[in-house]
């Protein structure tokens, strides 16, 4: 028998209220500077909440870059944007020791000066233009919340968050992120172009006058608060049962797994993969404004998460099969199985 999820307490039940007001006025605040992409930024704040980062997949021009820095400057954050280039380093991204003059005369001491990883959140701008060495420092990062020079850790900043972008029409001289790396990122986010109305709104509203600074609505103290409650948003069990059926179905060597995965897939996601699930869902239930996770808070946050933990093979790709296509057969395969159980 299914055990019932905790209730909510009443303290989580006002903060989860005043979560969702919050949201509310960050999406009001961001749209005064980007239109459209509403989707976007609901999953890049699921990823905040969740304490997860992000992966942006969009055209040159759909505004990643604005995006990102508007959501720094609402939320009175600290943002760092790192352009990667092929002649990148990791020093330039994590710091580096400086020989400078100390206070005693003629004597001199390495001093650790701070890359730019420092502040709270990095946009990570092409990171696919930098070769895997300096691709893996910032991962460390991401990984551990900390970097380590000459042997010695130092702490990043809190809350933290890495938001990369990768354009996906620009293949020579790019170094694309390995499996194992994209696994490190909660979301895949695609950007989609505007729609004809949204565009012809850019047309107008975007070539006049610079607009207004952004108001700052909520602070990375807030932030942390929050994480907090979302961690506590009661899951029910069918829920979690769903989310590793899902997972476990993406894998083509799975006793389970269905004919069409095993003739389309190369290797599904892992047990990452069911964590971010659950951890989106909770985050997404929030944003909501429901105090439970419902199974359209799962639904809603899979394809992001599993988009690009599923690979797909030659035969998959010849026939225009894509992840996502995947991704909502999967998901009515758990719907069916759920009905007939």
């Amino acid at each position: 028998m299914s055990k019932q999820p905790e209730q909510t307490s009443a303290n989580d039940v006002a903060a989860i209220d005043n979560l969702r007001k919050v949201y509310q006025e960050i999406r009001a605040e961001i749209a005064k500077v980007i239109i459209g992409q509403d989707l976007v930024v609901e999953r890049l704040l699921i990823c905040i909440l969740a304490r997860g980062h992000g992966l942006l997949m969009g055209v040159p021009g759909l505004a990643k870059t604005t995006i990102v820095n508007s959501l720094s400057q609402v939320m009175s954050l600290d943002f760092s944007r790192i352009q990667f280039t092929p002649d990148l380093m990791p020093s330039d991204i994590t710091g580096t020791d400086i020989l400078q003059e100390t206070d005693q005369p003629g004597r001199r001491a390495f001093v650790f000066t701070k890359g730019p990883v420092f502040a709270n959140i990095i946009l990570a701008d092409e990171i696919n233009r930098t070769p895997p060495k300096t691709q893996s420092a910032l991962l460390e990062a991401m990984q551990e919340h900390r970097v380590t020079v000459a042997g010695r850790m130092f702490p990043l900043p809190s809350p933290f968050f890495v938001l990369a972008t990768q354009n996906p029409i620009e293949q020579e001289g790019t170094y694309p992120l390995p499996e194992a790396q994209l696994d490190r990122f909660m979301f895949l986010i695609n950007l989609e172009y505007p729609s004809l109305e949204q565009e012809r709104r850019i047309a107008r509203e975007t070539t006049g006058a610079p607009p207004a600074p952004l108001k700052h609505i909520i602070t990375g103290e807030q932030i942390l608060a929050f994480q907090e409650v979302v961690q506590r948003v009661p899951v029910p069990d069918h829920i979690y049962d769903t989310a590793v059926d899902l997972v476990r179905l993406t894998r083509p060597k799975a006793d389970d797994a269905p004919d069409w995965v095993r003739k389309w897939v190369t290797w599904g996601a892992g047990p990452r993969a069911i964590q971010y699930l659950i951890r989106g869902a909770k985050a997404r239930a929030v944003l909501q404004g429901s105090y439970l996770v419902r199974m359209e808070d799962l639904e809603a946050v899979a394809e992001p998460v599993l988009m690009h933990r599923i690979l797909t093979n030659f035969q998959a790709q010849s026939e225009g099969i894509t992840s996502s296509f995947i991704i909502e057969k999967l998901l009515e395969e758990v719907r069916g199985e759920k009905v007939r159980g």
